[in-house]
Protein backbone atom coordinates (compact mmCIF):
# COMPACT_ATOMS: atom_id res chain seq x y z
CA UNK A 1 0.00 0.00 0.00
CA UNK A 2 1.10 3.26 -0.52
CA UNK A 3 -0.93 5.95 1.12
CA UNK A 4 -0.81 9.67 -0.93
CA UNK A 5 -1.52 13.34 1.41
CA UNK A 6 -2.04 16.23 -0.76
CA UNK A 7 -1.24 19.93 0.93
CA UNK A 8 -0.87 23.41 -0.09
CA UNK A 9 -4.62 23.89 -2.10
CA UNK A 10 -6.10 27.31 -1.48
CA UNK A 11 -7.88 30.24 -2.66
CA UNK A 12 -6.28 32.89 -4.97
CA UNK A 13 -6.87 35.44 -7.28
CA UNK A 14 -5.77 35.14 -11.21
CA UNK A 15 -2.42 35.24 -11.79
CA UNK A 16 -0.79 33.37 -8.47
CA UNK A 17 1.09 31.11 -8.01
CA UNK A 18 0.33 28.10 -5.76
CA UNK A 19 3.02 24.58 -5.12
CA UNK A 20 1.14 21.71 -4.51
CA UNK A 21 2.83 18.55 -2.27
CA UNK A 22 2.31 15.20 -1.87
CA UNK A 23 3.94 13.22 0.59
CA UNK A 24 3.97 9.32 0.17
CA UNK A 25 4.59 6.63 2.38
CA UNK A 26 4.29 2.73 2.52
CA UNK A 27 6.30 1.74 -0.26
CA UNK A 28 9.70 2.51 -1.81
CA UNK A 29 8.62 5.78 -3.60
CA UNK A 30 11.10 5.86 -6.34
CA UNK A 31 9.45 2.57 -7.57
CA UNK A 32 6.18 4.30 -8.41
CA UNK A 33 5.93 7.46 -11.14
CA UNK A 34 3.42 9.93 -9.90
CA UNK A 35 1.02 12.02 -11.53
CA UNK A 36 -1.69 14.94 -10.69
CA UNK A 37 -5.14 15.17 -12.23
CA UNK A 38 -7.59 17.26 -11.03
CA UNK A 39 -11.67 17.43 -11.08
CA UNK A 40 -14.18 20.44 -11.29
CA UNK A 41 -17.54 20.37 -10.52
CA UNK A 42 -19.65 18.19 -12.60
CA UNK A 43 -16.71 17.82 -14.59
CA UNK A 44 -14.19 14.16 -15.26
CA UNK A 45 -11.04 13.72 -13.59
CA UNK A 46 -8.79 14.98 -15.81
CA UNK A 47 -4.95 14.71 -16.43
CA UNK A 48 -2.82 17.52 -15.21
CA UNK A 49 1.23 15.94 -15.17
CA UNK A 50 3.20 13.45 -14.76
CA UNK A 51 6.71 12.04 -13.52
CA UNK A 52 8.51 8.89 -14.21
CA UNK A 53 9.95 7.35 -10.98
CA UNK A 54 13.46 9.29 -11.69
CA UNK A 55 11.79 12.39 -12.87
CA UNK A 56 13.95 11.87 -15.78
CA UNK A 57 10.33 12.33 -18.01
CA UNK A 58 7.74 14.83 -17.27
CA UNK A 59 4.82 15.46 -19.23
CA UNK A 60 2.07 18.27 -18.68
CA UNK A 61 -1.29 18.56 -20.09
CA UNK A 62 -1.33 21.22 -22.71
CA UNK A 63 -4.01 23.36 -20.74
CA UNK A 64 -1.48 24.02 -18.01
CA UNK A 65 2.08 23.40 -20.40
CA UNK A 66 4.09 26.44 -19.71
CA UNK A 67 2.13 27.39 -16.91
CA UNK A 68 2.63 24.18 -14.14
CA UNK A 69 5.74 21.93 -13.35
CA UNK A 70 5.85 18.89 -11.84
CA UNK A 71 8.72 17.63 -9.64
CA UNK A 72 10.01 14.81 -7.37
CA UNK A 73 11.84 14.59 -4.27
CA UNK A 74 12.43 10.68 -3.89
CA UNK A 75 14.47 11.36 -0.75
CA UNK A 76 11.46 13.31 0.66
CA UNK A 77 8.92 11.28 -0.31
CA UNK A 78 7.22 13.84 -2.00
CA UNK A 79 6.77 15.18 -5.57
CA UNK A 80 5.51 18.83 -5.92
CA UNK A 81 3.38 20.80 -8.79
CA UNK A 82 4.06 24.51 -9.13
CA UNK A 83 1.22 26.12 -10.34
CA UNK A 84 1.89 29.95 -11.78
CA UNK A 85 -0.24 32.36 -13.87
CA UNK A 86 -3.47 30.64 -12.42
CA UNK A 87 -6.76 30.75 -13.91
CA UNK A 88 -10.14 30.69 -12.89
CA UNK A 89 -10.38 27.58 -14.96
CA UNK A 90 -8.08 25.61 -12.93
CA UNK A 91 -10.64 25.36 -9.87
CA UNK A 92 -10.96 22.16 -9.02
CA UNK A 93 -10.17 19.18 -6.34
CA UNK A 94 -6.42 18.27 -7.27
CA UNK A 95 -5.32 14.55 -6.85
CA UNK A 96 -1.93 12.87 -6.52
CA UNK A 97 -1.57 9.58 -7.58
CA UNK A 98 1.15 6.28 -7.68
CA UNK A 99 1.18 4.24 -10.04
CA UNK A 100 4.08 1.60 -11.77
CA UNK A 101 3.13 2.58 -14.89
CA UNK A 102 4.70 6.39 -16.36
CA UNK A 103 1.23 7.36 -17.85
CA UNK A 104 -0.89 10.31 -18.57
CA UNK A 105 -4.13 7.81 -18.12
CA UNK A 106 -5.86 7.61 -14.65
CA UNK A 107 -6.51 3.79 -14.45
CA UNK A 108 -3.04 3.10 -14.62
CA UNK A 109 -2.40 4.69 -10.97
CA UNK A 110 -3.42 2.49 -7.98
CA UNK A 111 -2.77 4.54 -5.42
CA UNK A 112 -5.01 8.13 -4.97
CA UNK A 113 -4.66 11.14 -2.06
CA UNK A 114 -7.96 12.74 -0.98
CA UNK A 115 -7.14 15.69 -2.83
CA UNK A 116 -6.30 19.44 -2.12
CA UNK A 117 -9.01 22.08 -3.39
CA UNK A 118 -7.35 25.00 -5.44
CA UNK A 119 -9.94 27.97 -6.10
CA UNK A 120 -9.12 30.57 -8.32
CA UNK A 121 -11.35 33.38 -8.02
CA UNK A 122 -11.28 36.35 -11.13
Amino acid sequence: QVQLVESGGGLVQAGDSLRLSCAASGRTFSDYAMGWFRQAPGKEREFVAAISMSGGRTSCAESVKGRFTISRDNAKNTVYLQMNSLKPEDTAVYFCAAGLTYSMASQTYRYWGQGTQVTVSS
